[in-house]
C-alpha cells in the first residue's frame, strides 16, 4: 500500500513536470517574451524620434552649470541694457545703452537671448530658457552681491548647440539600447540555464 501511494506521489511529479515544460506553455513563455520586447524597442525608438524642440528645452533646463563654449558675462549693477521678451517666454537683449556696464565688456549685443542667469547665492546658474521677462528680473534683482552672471547666445550659437544637444541625446539613448540589449541577453542565457536544470532534474527521476 506504501509503494502504490510513493507510485502515485511520483506520477503527479511527473504530471506538473510534462505541463511545465509542454509545447503550449513553451510557445506561450516565448509570446510573451518576443512582446515584451518587441514593445521595449518600440518605445526606445520612439523616444530616440522625439529629440525635438521641448526635448531639448527639458534637456536644457535641467543644467545647472554654464558649458565650457556658452558665452558667460558677468556684469555689475545696474547692468545698462533693456530686456524684453518673445513669444516663447525667452528674454533677450533689447537695447544696450551706451557706456554702461553692459557696453563696457563688449560682450553684450542686442538681440542676445539669456539663457541662463545666477542663483540667488552661490556660483550656479539657472537655466532662462522660456522662464519669462517677470521671472528673469525677479532672479536679477534677487541676486545676492554686486554682479550678475548672464549666460548670452545668438541665432547662430543657438543653432549650433541645438545641434550638439541632440547628438548628445541621441548617443545616451544609444548607449540605453545597448546595454538595455546586453541585460536581455544575459537574462534569456539565465532563463535557458534554468531550463536545462529543470529538465535534467525531470529526468532524474527514472
Amino acid at each position: 500500500m506504501q509503494s502504490m501511494s510513493l507510485f502515485a506521489v511520483l506520477l503527479v511529479l511527473v504530471a506538473a513536470s510534462c505541463a511545465a515544460f509542454s509545447p503550449q506553455h513553451v510557445t506561450a513563455t516565448a509570446a510573451a517574451k518576443t512582446s515584451t520586447s518587441t514593445s521595449s524597442s518600440t518605445t526606445s525608438t520612439t523616444a530616440l524620434s522625439m529629440a525635438n524642440d521641448n526635448d531639448l528645452l527639458r534637456w536644457a533646463r535641467s543644467a545647472r552649470t554654464a558649458g565650457v563654449d556658452d558665452r558667460v558675462v558677468e556684469l555689475r549693477r545696474p547692468l545698462g541694457v533693456v530686456l524684453s521678451e518673445d513669444a516663447s517666454g525667452n528674454v533677450y537683449v533689447e537695447t544696450v545703452a551706451a557706456r554702461g556696464n553692459a557696453a563696457r565688456t563688449g560682450e553684450v549685443r542686442e538681440g542676445d537671448i539669456v539663457t541662463m542667469c545666477s542663483s540667488t547665492f552661490g556660483d550656479d546658474m539657472w537655466s532662462c530658457r522660456g522662464a519669462g521677462l517677470s521671472r528673469v528680473l525677479s532672479a536679477i534683482r534677487l541676486r545676492a552681491g554686486p554682479t550678475v552672471k548672464l549666460a548670452l547666445e545668438n541665432s547662430k550659437e543657438g543653432n549650433v548647440k541645438a545641434q550638439r544637444t541632440a547628438r548628445t541625446v541621441e548617443a545616451e539613448e544609444a548607449a540605453r539600447l545597448k546595454a538595455q540589449a546586453k541585460k536581455d541577453s544575459l537574462l534569456e542565457e539565465l532563463q535557458k540555464d534554468e531550463q536545462r536544470l529543470k529538465k535534467g532534474k525531470f529526468l532524474g527521476l527514472f
